[in-house]
């Protein structure tokens, strides 16, 4: 594998979590601005929140499907001609009229979006051991900074340009992406010599015997799905009950980036042997974040804030901790273990978006509340339980 002669040096760290935050923006430039696409290409307020879970569910299936094939193809190549395929989705976003049209390319958006997955586990790869918590976490921060920022860049640019420039800025971004990916991210031709078929056959395999992986999977899969839920509905609390324009959405959106933080100290935790207290804190602290909700009237878009940076923060750490005590199991799995654990992870994310319109428009912001404090109490139940047992001493 010619990615082993290559180091991962402080600027190389700091060039891969550039290229994966400009590309995962893409699956999140929709959410805080659904509501004016929604009634642009004619969908209905209740199926608006579609359009962030159908692109979620698009990175699932891309996790699922392009992901494993890190372990087969060169690596260099497998994200240049993902990242191609994204810049011709969204400017298919950009100029579509049609609500199915439009949720079709949703999907693609999302399943074009994978490349900082085969980015990261080749990152792994390169880091040394006692440093792959750092360099992971390092990533980590700036592919988190990119969800983080997607939103509030979003409803600047819909605001003063218009929600379609949003996606045409994205296309010209990832023109530039996949010409920095060509120039300087090392090869990496994997030693793995199975079929595609053999390697997707594999992943049953993997899941079936590494429990810390499943586990891993559940625990991130609830902490997204609340993530996704609280980003997609909050937006429209902001602008109906409290009068927001897009633009101090924007800024609401900027506050709740402060989580971001959470990657490179996650990662130094990990190095250190700190896994499961941290994660046991970041489950607890998720699942009380949306307490600020009961505060005064008059502060609650301050308690919203709160909420938004606090769960963005536990969030982000669970997952670095979650990626460290995965690319530990197998080095050379790693790019199918990678698909699966994140693979999971978008599908509580398309769930908690999915639902999250649905849920607004019935129950109001009290249902927000009382959903989305559910999902992480529920894998802080299953932590604890599974806590007992030895063979998860680095779950």
């Amino acid at each position: 594998m010619t990615a082993t002669t290559h180091a991962m040096t402080r600027g190389m760290v700091l060039l891969f979590a550039f290229c994966c935050g400009a590309i995962v923006a893409n699956i999140y430039y929709a959410q805080p601005i659904i509501g004016l696409i929604a009634p642009d290409i004619g969908l209905t307020d209740t199926m608006a929140s579609f359009i962030v879970s159908l692109t979620q569910i698009g990175y699932a299936l891309g996790l699922f499907f392009l992901v494993p094939l890190a372990d087969l193809l060169e690596n260099r190549r497998l994200m240049i001609i993902t990242t191609v395929v994204a810049i011709a989705s969204l400017l298919g976003a950009a100029f579509t009229d049609q609500p199915n049209v439009f949720l079709l390319i949703s999907l693609l958006v999302g399943f074009s979006s994978v490349s900082v997955q085969v980015l990261i586990p080749l990152a792994a790869h390169l880091a040394p051991e006692e440093s792959r918590g750092r360099v992971v976490g390092g990533i980590m921060g700036g592919l988190l900074l990119g969800i983080l920022l997607a939103r509030p860049v979003s409803s600047v640019v819909a605001d003063h340009l218009g929600w379609r420039a949003m996606f045409m800025i994205a296309a010209a971004l990832m023109a530039a992406i996949s010409v920095v990916l060509a120039l300087t991210v090392p090869k990496r031709q994997p030693d793995h010599s199975a079929s595609y078929g053999q390697l997707l056959g594999s992943l049953w395999t993997l899941l079936r015997k590494q429990p810390v992986l499943r586990q891993r999977a559940f625990y991130q899969a609830c902490m997204f799905a609340t993530f996704s839920l609280f980003w997609t509905a909050v937006p429209l609390e902001l602008a109906r009950n409290h009068g927001l324009s897009q633009s101090e959405i924007a800024i609401f959106a900027l506050v709740g980036a402060i989580g971001a933080i959470a990657a490179p100290i996650s990662g130094r935790l990990a190095d250190a042997g700190h896994t499961r207290v941290a994660s046991l804190l970041a489950m607890l602290f998720a699942s009380l974040s949306f307490l600020p909700a009961f505060i005064h009237p008059a502060y609650s878009v301050i308690g919203l804030a709160v909420t938004g940076v606090v769960l963005d923060f536990c969030v982000q750490m669970n997952m670095v901790l979650g990626q460290r005590a995965v690319y530990s199991l197998d080095a050379k799995s790693r790019g199918r273990l990678n698909a699966l654990y994140m693979t999971s992870i978008f599908v509580g994310g398309a769930f908690g978006s999915s639902v999250a319109s649905a849920v607004y428009e019935h129950g109001g912001w009290l249902w927000i509340v009382i959903v989305g404090s559910a999902f992480p109490l529920l894998a802080l139940l299953r932590f604890l339980s599974a806590s007992q047992k030895p063979v998860l001493a680095t779950a």
